[in-house]
């Protein structure tokens, strides 16, 4: 489901975090799925439930998860988490088209460049592997 890089220079807590968005974002963790609990989740990638905790507050307040107390937490509904998502992703490109303008790069060679990405074919994410099989 996560696994962690230790060379990459960011807290585990946001890579944790980031890789569950991807899940979520990919339709791997559905809709009110109920995720594993903070100390199940730092047992199995060997890290500090803290570090878990505040990945999973990170989520929270992104919209990705909600928590229900007594219970655990859950993943948002779709149409909560995306707008947010979509805006996002649309500031990020926002900042690449001026670090394009500011290097010199037409807007028809952008524009040349968004048209072949949305012509390609999307690329799914691949299936989460079974565990018991490997």
């Amino acid at each position: 489901m996560i696994v962690i890089d230790y060379r990459d220079k960011r807290p585990l807590y946001e890579q944790v975090a980031e890789k569950l968005a991807q899940l979520i974002i990919c339709g791997v963790l559905e809709s009110n799925t109920k995720l594993p609990s903070v100390r199940s989740l730092a047992l199995e990638l060997s890290i500090n439930p803290n570090t878990i905790q505040r990945a999973y507050n990170q989520l929270e307040q992104d919209g990705y998860i909600y928590t229900v107390v007594g219970r655990g937490n859950y993943v948002t509904d779709v149409h909560e988490w995306k707008n947010g998502y979509q805006n996002t992703v649309l500031q990020e490109l926002e900042e690449g088209v001026k670090k394009a303008r500011e290097a010199g790069i037409t807007s028809e060679r952008v524009t040349a460049l968004v048209q072949s990405v949305y012509a390609a074919p999307v690329q799914e994410s691949p299936p989460p592997r079974d565990e018991e099989s490997n």
